[in-house]
């Protein structure tokens, strides 16, 4: 008989860590196998709910895969939001500003030898410099960006900041205080940028989405990617009095959130359509200067034509009718034989002006400017900012008792006149 020999402690740990990593290894490999066959199932499962048949599904996955970047869960939640986002987002810039501000009586009260004399507000102005941030959409692929007035305003430099991380310095072609727009040109050697998708603001729906696209985060972190903020339109036609020379007239209220920094940045509809330029936000009081969900946005359509005034003309041209206006107070409506104070009555008509060639004479009274009801000289403000030279409004008159319409033609105020 042959001996046998007992096996040696060493052997028997070689055979018991063999042993272990085989089914370790094995483990793996069916782990790996069994998953990826599993990722293919659902990938094929989900092309197939979107109507593919399996076998088409299977061979449109293989070929994205080697395309490369596809990834059927985010197709998934790609939803109208994102997809408005995606196509708005690369025509989106950030504007870095210097303004030149003026600093009166920065020391009042401290030098009381100085103000013997000349009194605390009769001291020099000082000036200092100021940086501020706002955002702007490309409207021409060589560089023109709309944005506004407020943000330009003062300006003694300005950089534009591109999604691709482009930096330049830009200039303002033309600037509109009243309606609070400007158009900057900032041209960057050898690129065309996308443009923005221009929407009807006349269109739009309250109650539908709404997403502002800005950059709040310009001065503070080194990325010039938008932020999206999404909400829906609140209400139209939103009017507010003159304030500081800008008259918002038409408005579009927003509660998505509209941030400082966001001024100037697109807002945008759910196709992804730029239907007006965030403006301004209501806080409710001078402490909180945060967003409560009360934005407003000026109308696309009425933006698009001012940038063409500015980018055409250098300027907005002031349009002209030729007439003076006055409201209808009670002896002024008795000495017309009226019983009601509504309206405005024509007191004169310029020889030569719009308003004479449109056979307007001193004791009419206007009623009705266009779709407006006008019952004082109030409800004129800010009515011609949706008007420009070589436009027509209709004109509700009445004379002598009886009512009538007439059709004005604007043109360019002269000047001296």
């Amino acid at each position: 008989m042959k001996d046998i020999r007992p096996l040696t402690p060493a052997f028997l740990i070689l055979t018991v860590l063999a042993m272990a990593a085989g089914f370790f290894t094995g483990g793996e490999v069916i782990h790996l196998i069994y998953t990826k066959k599993l990722r293919e199932v659902i990938d094929v499962g989900a092309s197939y709910q979107h109507g593919l048949s399996p076998a088409i599904a299977s061979d449109t996955l293989g070929r994205q895969r080697r395309q490369g970047g596809y990834n059927a869960l985010d197709d998934q939640r790609a939803n109208a939001i994102v997809k408005a986002t995606r196509k708005a987002a690369p025509s989106v810039v950030g504007i870095v500003v210097t303004q030149i501000q003026v600093v009166r009586n920065p020391y009042a009260g401290e030098d009381n030898f100085v103000d013997f004399f000349f009194g605390p507000n009769m001291r020099p102005p000082r000036y200092r410099k100021i940086e501020n941030i706002g955002s702007g959409f490309i409207i021409s692929e060589g560089g023109m960006i709309l944005t506004n007035y407020h943000v330009v305003k003062n300006a003694s430099r300005l950089y534009v900041n591109f999604p691709d991380g482009n930096r330049v310095e830009g200039r303002i072609v033309g600037t509109d205080e009243r309606s609070d727009l400007a158009v900057i040109s900032a041209p960057v050697s050898g690129v065309n940028y996308q443009t923005a998708q221009f929407g009807n603001s006349d269109n739009c729906l309250i109650g539908e989405w709404s997403i502002a696209l800005g950059n709040p985060f310009l001065n503070f972190i080194n990325d010039a990617h938008p932020t999206a903020t999404v909400g829906v339109i609140s209400a139209l036609n939103r009017n507010f009095a003159p304030s500081e020379g800008v008259y918002y007239q038409g408005m579009i209220q927003t509660d998505a959130s509209i941030n400082q920094g966001n001024s100037g940045g697109p807002l945008v509809n759910a196709l992804g359509e730029v239907i007006g330029i965030n403006s301004f936000i209501y806080t409710g009081s001078a402490g909180n200067t945060g967003s409560v969900g009360i934005g407003f946005a000026i109308p696309i359509n009425r933006a698009r034509r001012v940038a063409g005034e500015l980018i055409t003309h250098g300027r907005r041209r002031q349009v002209w009718t030729g007439i003076t206006v006055q409201n209808i107070n009670r002896s002024v409506a008795a000495a017309l034989g009226r019983s009601s104070a509504e309206g405005v009555v024509i007191v004169g008509v310029k020889p030569g002006s719009p308003g004479e060639a449109a056979d307007l004479r001193p004791g009419d009274i206007i009623y009705k400017m266009g779709d407006l009801d006008i019952q004082s000289h109030a409800d004129l403000d800010g009515f011609f900012l949706d008007y420009f030279v070589d436009d027509t409004v209709d004109i509700d008159v009445t004379r002598s008792g009886k009512q009538s319409s007439v059709r004005l033609t604007l043109k360019e105020f002269p000047g001296k006149i």
